[in-house]
């Protein structure tokens, strides 16, 4: 049987359609909480760039979604770190194998299109972060010419000054390198023995901006030991020694560096586990929302280290250091409620916490996709969190999304999590979407 409608039902089947249709479009336009930017270093195309991908967080079921066109090519081969400028116009993606930095401008539909490269100031980029006017970028190897990977030296931390760009979108500019005196970058040298090796591995800079921190460890100290060679400021063994350090840094107004008294801060201390020496080798960093406090993740001893901050200085608390999963690989402290959670590669989950005055305590284990590498929490509303599984199914990468509970600090997963991203996902970043929120990820 065929339905018939006189001219007036007609009408008002269009205007409920219409008004159907402006819903719909309301809806998709308001849903959208957060973009993420989840970078993978499978080489792909011409020119075997990383990609990005570009996810949508829709804010009622925390369900994730890639945009129309995503991914992008990363403009660079192998990218590992990335991270957003304040104003949530621009994204930069740091490219290892080009030793470089992509500028993108981010469109209002969450898409990027690459403005600007620069080149880091040493050798192999591997951290990134943004505060305020100021993009401080790790290098794992100093510019000099006696530096490569069969005769490596220590890192350094260089600052490239950013200009705000105008428009809409706004397209920033990176400037060349603030000087520390002749050199373009402050070296991370092991102290009482430049001859060791300090390999850095991440890199915070907290809220407050006045304070930023690189961990690392002496990849040499075992060797020294071995030979009879002093070490880190040592004259006994690596047994006593500490390996890993967190060097901290004062910003100052011009974007210059200077190194904090008592810096580089020890990160634990050897201990011999089933016969087996274990050294620390610091892993991933974090701080919390008040800049009050810094939590350092060991890779070796499955700990996580937390210390109070005062005039830049840290002393670990009493209570630390606090049971991670293994190999703990990233880091975050929620930026708007007392919680830090921690990726734990090897066991492929999430670890949360609560805090007080500093002190972590476990709430809870989640599982993720295989070999968590990153962690975020949307900068919208804080309500979810996502992970970068690098290994998940051996073919694509996967992104899990949890549901944050803002009360308890506990996840559930998101809608139809995880989800699929190219191959060998490093890195997450994220901006609101039609917000002034801070951006909230780690590496």
């Amino acid at each position: 049987m065929r339905m018939k409608f006189n001219k007036s039902s007609q009408l008002l089947l269009v205007s409920a359609a219409s008004l159907l249709a402006a819903g719909l479009v309301t809806a998709c336009g308001t849903l959208t909480t957060d973009f993420v930017y989840v970078t993978s270093n499978k080489a792909a195309g011409a020119n075997n760039y990383g990609e990005i991908d570009v996810f949508e967080i829709n804010q009622e079921s925390g369900f994730m979604r890639q945009i129309p066109t995503s991914p992008f090519p990363s403009g660079g081969r192998d990218p590992v770190a990335e991270a957003v400028s304040e104003d949530h116009f621009n994204l930069y993606v740091v490219n290892q194998d080009d030793n470089n930095i992509v500028q993108f401008v981010i469109g209002n539909d969450g898409k990027v299109y690459p403005q600007n490269t620069v080149n880091t100031p040493g050798i192999y980029p591997l951290a990134v972060a943004v505060s305020g006017t100021n993009l401080f970028i790790v290098d794992l190897y100093q510019p000099l010419p006696i530096c490569s990977t069969a005769a490596p030296c220590s890192g350094s931390i260089g600052v490239l000054p950013i200009t705000i760009g105008t428009g809409n979108p706004a397209s920033d500019t990176l400037g060349s390198p603030v000087a520390n005196g002749s050199l373009t970058y402050w070296p991370l040298n092991v102290p009482c023995n430049a001859a060791d090796v300090l390999a850095p591995t991440a890199i915070n800079v907290v809220p407050s901006g006045k304070y930023v921190y690189v961990t690392g460890f002496d990849t040499t100290a075992a060797a020294d030991d071995a030979a009879g060679t002093a070490n880190t400021c040592d004259t006994a063994s690596v047994t006593s020694a500490p390996t890993g350090y967190v060097f901290g840094f004062a910003v100052n107004s011009d974007g210059s560096l200077t190194a904090l008294a008592g810096s580089p801060f020890a990160v634990g201390a050897p201990q011999t586990i089933g016969g087996t020496l274990i050294v620390p080798h610091p892993s991933a960093i974090t701080s919390d929302s008040t800049s009050s406090y810094v939590y350092v993740a060991d890779i070796s001893s499955a700990n996580i280290h937390g210390y109070s901050v005062a005039g830049g200085a840290l002393t670990e608390l009493a209570s630390s250091p606090y049971a991670a999963g293994n190999q703990p690989s990233a880091i975050i402290a929620d930026p708007a409620y007392p919680y830090v959670y921690v990726a734990n590669s090897a066991d492929s989950n999430v670890i949360a916490y609560s805090t007080s005055n500093g002190a972590l305590t476990a709430l809870g284990t989640y599982a993720t996709g295989i070999q968590p590498v990153a962690i975020g929490i949307d900068p919208s509303t804080n309500h979810f969190l996502y992970t970068a599984n690098y290994l998940d199914n051996g073919i694509s990468g996967t992104v899990s999304g949890f549901e944050l509970s803002p009360t308890a600090g506990t996840l559930i997963n998101s809608q139809n999590s995880p989800y699929t991203s190219n191959a060998q996902p490093t890195a997450v970043a994220a901006i609101p979407h039609g917000g002034s929120q801070s951006s909230s990820s780690s590496q």
